[in-house]
């Protein structure tokens, strides 16, 4: 990689743009010397840019790592799409944000807000899973990577007994069919030698967040070399404190799973879990776990609670860039035995986990998370490590009776119905650089047509979305025509400018940036709509303030939600989006999940708000007002009060009386806040209610 060449080619396809060196910073979000530096050769973009730098200097990834133009598709050749009024003020306040706003009744028609608006994303990345919608509670419960050093025993976990000889040895893990990748250190068994009786070995994980009186399920799977009585106890760090204790009685020559009910008698944030024996002679674990007892198919409750009363319309699984580095037929072993993953895309997609998903969850799991809250699931294939043949035996597992093959044997796993899953994605973000496989328009077409084809023949009914780096007119003549009689619909992503809260003085004008690249969104939306045929339409299946997954959420990415939603709502039926998915609901935007403990942030807030509309008639629909009417008659209406200074007069006397007001606000737009709900009933009885400044309000009559 020649960082000079680099820095040169980037300097030529910004001066070939027009691009000063303070604009290109700006549409990334970052300094000017941080462009400088790139172009002088002094330094290289961060992986996590390369996809957003490829999309505004209309190449790839590819050619800018190479930096050299390649015959790789360009990541975008679309006209300028600039947001209106990007020298920090919203379109609110550009028009004049002072004036009373008069609501005026309108005639609901026939169109309905679809349920898939309201959809989100659940992938395997950075802390959605772990720490997340997954119950588990242990660290590197299957033993990836390499020994730590010094040691011999695996990361996040530490050694006990200082005679004890730690080793990797056979794996009990194990890959599906179907696996193809090329992966480093997923499969490990960690070994434990006690060469001396009556000195305890074993091994030890600090930092395990247990509640008094909880029941918890541990499992390990394990082998022996003669009889070991195998200590389960959960203590304080300083093993002064026992909260519970189990011996389990280990004989066995083969892998073996034994499991065992601790409830520990007090609470310790930070407690120890600690595996211990005190015979000579060694025992080798293949995989260790822990849960609360109540736990639903391994993942939390409460988060799945939480989940539903999100109201997720549409739920997009494994990804987003996991996809890729999924596979389905894993998840037909044990969910103890299922290998973990190391991601190609390490840093970006698992930095919290070793750069490993260790494969909790199965299709099984996604059906019956989709159930339990009520959306529709919505599956990514893995057109890269995957073939045809493969990805249509998953669309058999899921839709076929049991006198099929895979039908049978999702049949003979207890699921005798049919899932029926009829919305499937082609892959994820193919066109931008980053995604394993052909990048290019007509290599993508070509590849994905044939998994297409042999997933239709299974099931012809299904609703296939291809994938694409959207507006782009070469896709959508090379890719999405040409594939447009199997797929008609395309993915196309868009994240907001994430505001950069580093100074007082200027928080004000990073909020209304963040605002107003709402208006790029409108704009990219349209710029797709138009390249395609007149049957495609667009699912905007990932959505949300660039980078909300690497800090506290705020009632700025609150505001912008309901910008977008609104935006949604109006847009759906001009600019053909049938389904729209925020990314992600996980800790990535709108639950916030602590150990003992989740809640929604603003953006779930709004989220759950907004689904109010879902199924309902239409009425109106503008940036700053919704209005719809459900089978009873009842009419709703969402407003906005985007404006980070004024307040806004809402007039709604000629609706007549309402019979809801709930008002969503906060003094505070920084990280991390929250709104306050506060009901309004009283006060709306003036008919008109004054919106405090970055607000939300709901009105039902």
């Amino acid at each position: 990689m020649n960082i000079t060449q680099i820095g040169r080619f980037i300097a030529q396809r910004r001066a070939a743009l027009g691009l000063t060196q303070a604009e290109l910073a700006e549409r990334l979000d970052i300094t000017d010397k941080a462009v400088s530096k790139w172009e002088r050769g002094k330094s290289i973009p961060d992986v996590a840019l390369l996809s957003r730098l490829a999309a505004e200097l209309r190449t790839s990834v590819v050619e800018i790592l190479s930096g050299e133009s390649r015959h790789v598709a360009r990541s975008s050749n679309l006209d300028e799409c600039r947001a209106p009024d990007e020298d920090g003020r919203t379109i609110h306040e550009a028009a004049g944000q002072g004036e009373t706003l008069v609501l005026e009744p309108v005639d609901a028609g026939d169109l309905l807000v679809s349920p898939y608006l309201f959809g989100s994303n659940l992938e395997h990345t950075r802390s959605c899973l772990y720490s997340g919608l997954s119950a588990q509670m242990l660290r590197n419960r299957k033993f990836v990577g390499k020994p730590t050093a010094g040691m011999g025993c695996a990361m996040a976990w530490y050694p006990i007994g200082k005679q004890a000889i730690f080793t990797f040895d056979d794996p009990y893990t194990r890959h599906g069919e179907g696996y193809h990748m090329q992966r480093m250190a997923e499969c490990n068994a960690l070994h434990i030698l006690n060469p001396r009786a009556g000195a305890a070995a074993g091994l030890g994980q600090h930092g395990v967040s247990i509640q008094a009186e909880r029941p918890y399920l541990f499992a390990m799977v394990v082998k022996t070399r003669g009889p070991i009585a195998v200590s389960i106890a959960l203590t304080d760090r300083t093993e002064e404190r026992v909260y519970a204790r189990h011996t389990v009685a280990a004989q066995a020559e083969d892998w073996t799973r034994y499991e065992i009910e601790l409830t520990p008698g007090k609470g310790d944030a930070d407690a120890d879990l600690r595996i211990t024996w005190e015979e000579a002679g060694s025992v080798c674990f293949g995989a260790l776990s822990l849960l609360p007892k109540d736990h639903f198919r391994g993942m939390r409750r409460d988060v799945v609670q939480a989940m539903a009363a999100l109201g997720i319309g549409v739920l997009r699984w494994p990804g987003g860039n996991f996809a890729g580095e999924y596979n389905w037929m894993d998840g037909l072993l044990p969910a103890d035995m299922r290998a973990p993953f190391q991601s190609y895309l390490g840093l970006e997609t698992q930095p919290h986990t070793m750069g490993y998903d260790f494969n909790e969850m199965n299709t099984d799991d996604f059906i019956a998370l989709c159930r339990e809250i009520g959306a529709e699931p919505f599956i990514t294939i893995n057109p890269c490590w995957n073939t045809p043949e493969e990805n249509a035996a998953w669309v058999e597992y899921c839709n076929g009776d049991s006198a099929t093959h895979y039908g049978g044997l999702r049949a003979a796993r207890g699921y005798v119905e049919p899932y029926r899953v009829q919305l499937w994605s082609l892959g994820n973000e193919f066109g931008y650089g980053h995604m394993e496989g052909d990048n290019t328009p007509g290599g993508y077409c070509k590849t994905v047509q044939e998994h297409g084809k042999k997933m239709l023949e299974v099931s012809p009914n299904l609703s296939l979305c291809s994938s694409g780096p959207y507006p782009n007119r070469e896709w959508a003549e090379l890719s999405a025509r040409p594939l447009s009689g199997m797929a008609q619909m395309i993915s196309q992503h868009y994240y907001g400018y994430a505001p950069c809260f580093t100074d007082l003085m200027a928080v004000e004008q990073e909020y209304n940036r963040c605002l107003a690249s709402i208006a790029r969104m409108r704009c990219l939306i349209r710029q797709t709509h138009q390249m395609l045929s007149p049957n495609m339409r667009i699912s905007l299946d990932e959505w949300n303030v660039w980078y909300a997954w690497y800090r506290p959420s705020s009632v700025t990415d609150g505001i912008y939600a309901a910008l977008a939603m609104h935006l949604l709502i109006e847009e759906a039926e001009k600019s053909g989006i049938a389904i729209a998915c925020h990314f992600q609901a996980v800790n990535e935007g709108m639950l916030c999940v602590e150990p003992d403990g989740v809640r929604m942030s603003a953006q779930g807030q709004i989220f759950a708000l907004m689904r109010c509309h879902a199924g309902n008639h239409l009425c109106f629909a503008s940036q700053e007002a919704v209005a719809t009417m459900d089978r009873e008659g009842r009419v709703t209406v969402t407003l906005i009060n985007a404006s980070y200074r004024q307040c806004k007069t809402v007039n709604f006397s000629k609706y007549g009386a309402c019979r809801e007001a709930v008002l969503y606000s906060s003094d505070n737009v920084l990280p991390p806040s929250f709104f306050s709900e506060t009901n309004l009933l009283e006060q709306a009885g003036s008919g008109s209610l004054c919106m405090p400044p970055h607000s939300v309000l709901k009105i039902s009559f």
